[in-house]
Parts: C-alpha cells; sequence; structure tokens
C-alpha cells in the first residue's frame, strides 16, 4: 500500500476512486470490491452523525443509494460507485464512526460482487489517482467547500 502527499492528503495509488461520490474502490478480486470514503468524502462530509448502509444481500445500480449519510456538512444519500450484490457491510462503522476519520482507507464500508469487469471502466484509475485528486482539491477550494 504506498501512499502519496497531495495537496495535503494522503492518496493511495493502488485504488481506484469515483470522485464524484468520494469514495475509495478497491478490487479484491473474482469481481468482488470494497469501498468506503476517501480523504475528500471524509473532509466535505464533515463529522459523521451517522451512517446508515442497507445490508440486505441485493443487486444495485452504480449511482444508486445505498443507505443515507448524516454529517456536519451533508445529508443525504449514500450511493454506490459500482453496479453489483451487496455482500457486506461493515457493521464496526455504525458504532465508531470514528474510524473513518482515524484511517479512511482502512474503513472500508461496502463490500459488492458480481461487478462486471467493464464496470470499473468509469473510475479514475490508479496511475491517475494523484492529478485527479488534486484537480478535485482546487475544484473544491473554489467552490468554498475546503477552507484551506
Amino acid at each position: 500500500m504506498e501512499l502519496v502527499e497531495c495537496k495535503g492528503y494522503r492518496i493511495r495509488v493502488d485504488l481506484y476512486y469515483d470522485g464524484e461520490r468520494n469514495l475509495w474502490v478497491q478490487p479484491l478480486g473474482d469481481g468482488r470490491f470494497r469501498f468506503g470514503f476517501d480523504p475528500l468524502g471524509v473532509e466535505v462530509n464533515g463529522t459523521l452523525a451517522q451512517l446508515i448502509i442497507e445490508d440486505s444481500p441485493r443487486r444495485v445500480v452504480r449511482g444508486e443509494p445505498i443507505g443515507s449519510v448524516e454529517a456536519e456538512k451533508f445529508v443525504g444519500p449514500f450511493e454506490s460507485p459500482l453496479s453489483g450484490r451487496v455482500t457486506a457491510v461493515n457493521a464496526a462503522v455504525a458504532s465508531n464512526l470514528g474510524g473513518v476519520y482515524e484511517d479512511c482507507y482502512a474503513t472500508w464500508l461496502v463490500e459488492l460482487a458480481e461487478v462486471d469487469e467493464a464496470e470499473p471502466s468509469h473510475l479514475i484509475q490508479p496511475a491517475n489517482a494523484v492529478a485527479e485528486f488534486a484537480i478535485r482539491v482546487e475544484r473544491f477550494k473554489k467552490a468554498g467547500v475546503l477552507a484551506w
């Protein structure tokens, strides 16, 4: 796991990213993926008050809400970055939301299976992660979402 510093954030360069939803996405093999908030997702949401993720095994479609987020700066749907079947939800996060702030990469939220191999093609690829992250940081700064 290689971390690179980018605009004051630590970025894992071995992961995919969903820049629209501020999530990291990790391939696990055999059409399985895990995902969680990336450093910008943690920052732009603010302090999490509640994160509810429906954990029943079911099919989801990319962009479809699979739960909800209630945070200091955002209240709304928690959307899936990929289409697939929900196979696991990290129940430990619900009882310890602070884990997201301690290490967002160690705190996965959802695991999907049966993800089509073409699905990750819309995500930010690992080779472009740092450059795309820098662009996203600047975009958030211009929008006034980031204070510094």
